[in-house]
């Protein structure tokens, strides 16, 4: 009965097509594994691959290691390939200066890109999220205090990820394993109260449930989804306001005064939106800084207000400058940033990633003798050729470019001297690196390495989105 559920809503949100690669992350509880035995079931009737990924975080000591011998034994039997990943979070975080559970967020998404590495087909990445944590969520944002996007978040289907049993609720997941004979493990921290969202799930939602209705969780559910499409319109109309009145540039958004006066249900979106184009993050941003900012527009010049992750809307003659963290007054960058920059961000394949020098999408597909995409901002790799991952970031030291087919090489710096790049824009020029070898000096040239030629089997298409870079 269950599994007939999951498969409606599966086909409900067209999660999965033919010919798709599903990366199931299955940590071995409950959840993970009722979803891994559905998808397991549903393949039977949809041809497409399936693999699991196991991440160890280095945490939970023996319970951890139990877990991870669980997943692999149950994959083992069910001939689905697994693959482990051990690391250590906490040191992790401590080295990020992150907390353990940002640092663990890193972490699983570095495992799903890199066992996504190689895939021709369309990657989805299946998340056990269900129906009471959806509920869970929707509580606990709304008592922190939250907008729409804070109490639609969890959805059936973030492109790549997909979330197969979000329709079930906790019970009806635990009623499937007891009647399928699944064994599972259980994460001891989900007992303790001592966290916010331990309390929500083991006080709260019973009582909702027994007190006020049986079903709050599907209805918090279905309000979600209701949410989430109100949400995505109002943030594209949002991002239109941008577009017509403001300009990302190096890192930075200029939003001219009209922006301002703009319809003011929209301008707290486009706002959001700066915010997050700005810091590469989401987290953290308020009703209460967008209001700060629209109070700053009739302030006088060069007042400032600071906002989350070091970055500082600064009021000019022209309007409002949403500047990024840890920088000088006189707008340059300091050695702390520099730093951040210098190692950059990754990027999954496919997927894209959003940072402060710009948004960055991947995507493979198989080549067949296409037209050679020819854009500043789109490029066309051959994907075979390129053996680590990738990243976007500035120049550091030791960087080189292939110049020719021959596999000579020649230093970044002399590449931005020959490209008449100028000196006070080689620290921000984005660039998409793997290890020191940089494939794209973005909206200039490409490796000769890694050119289409009549030999490549697989491209890598990646777009950039960010602002000007040189001209």
């Amino acid at each position: 009965m269950y599994y007939r559920k999951v498969k409606a809503y599966i086909e409900e949100f067209e999660m999965i097509r033919e010919g798709d690669q599903v990366i199931a992350g299955v940590s071995g509880g409950g959840d993970s594994m009722a979803m891994l035995s559905c998808l397991r079931q549903y393949r039977e009737e949809m041809d497409f691959s399936l693999k699991v990924v196991h991440v160890h975080h280095g945490i939970r000591g023996e319970e951890a290691d139990r877990d991870a011998a669980l997943v692999k034994q149950v994959c083992s039997d069910w001939q689905i390939p697994c693959q482990i990943l051990r690391y250590d979070v906490p040191d992790l975080a401590k080295g990020w200066k992150v907390g353990t559970e940002e640092a663990g967020r890193r972490v699983r998404q570095e495992a799903f890109t890199l066992a996504s590495k190689g895939c021709t087909a369309r990657v989805r990445i299946a998340l056990a999220h269900n129906q009471d944590d959806l509920a869970e969520t929707v509580v606990h944002n709304l008592c922190r205090g939250t907008g729409i996007r804070g109490l639609s978040a969890m959805r059936p289907v973030s492109d790549p990820i997909i979330r197969p049993v979000l329709c079930l609720k906790k019970q009806q997941i635990l009623e499937y394993l007891k009647g399928a004979g699944i064994l599972y493990g259980q994460d001891s921290t989900n007992l303790s109260e001592e966290y916010t969202r331990n309390r929500i799930r083991h006080r709260i939602l019973p009582l909702l449930q027994e007190q006020i209705n049986p079903k709050a969780s599907a209805h918090m559910a279905e309000t979600a989804q209701l949410l989430a499409a109100a949400g995505d319109y109002l943030f594209a109309q949002g991002e239109c306001l941008l577009k017509q009145y403001a300009s990302f540039k190096e890192g930075a958004y200029y939003l001219q005064e009209d922006f301002f006066r703009q319809e003011s249900a929209l301008v707290p979106y486009g706002l959001l939106t700066a915010f997050y184009q700005v810091s590469g993050r989401q987290q953290d941003f308020t009703s209460l800084h967008v209001k700060d900012i629209q109070k700053l527009v009739s302030r006088q010049v060069g007042r400032q207000v600071q906002l989350p992750y070091g970055m500082r809307a600064v009021r000019t003659y022209q309007g409002i400058s949403l500047l990024p963290g840890s920088q000088h007054e006189d707008g340059k960058q300091t050695e702390e940033q520099l730093e951040e920059y210098r190692k950059g961000w990754g990027i999954p394949i496919p997927g894209s990633v959003k940072c402060p020098l710009g948004v960055v999408s991947a995507r493979v597909f198989s080549y067949e003798g296409q037209k050679i995409e020819e854009n500043k901002y789109t490029k066309w790799l051959d994907y075979d050729t390129i053996y680590s991952s990738l990243s976007v970031r500035t120049r550091s030291p030791g960087d080189y470019l292939v110049i020719d087919q021959k596999g000579n090489r020649k230093k970044l710096n002399r590449c931005f001297i020959d490209d008449k790049i100028p000196r006070e824009k080689r620290e921000q020029l984005p660039l998409i690196a793997a290890g020191e070898e940089i494939l794209w000096i973005i909206g200039g040239r490409i490796s000769e390495k890694h050119k289409i030629t009549q030999t490549t089997v697989r491209v890598i298409e990646l777009q950039y989105q960010g602002g000007t870079i040189h001209e």
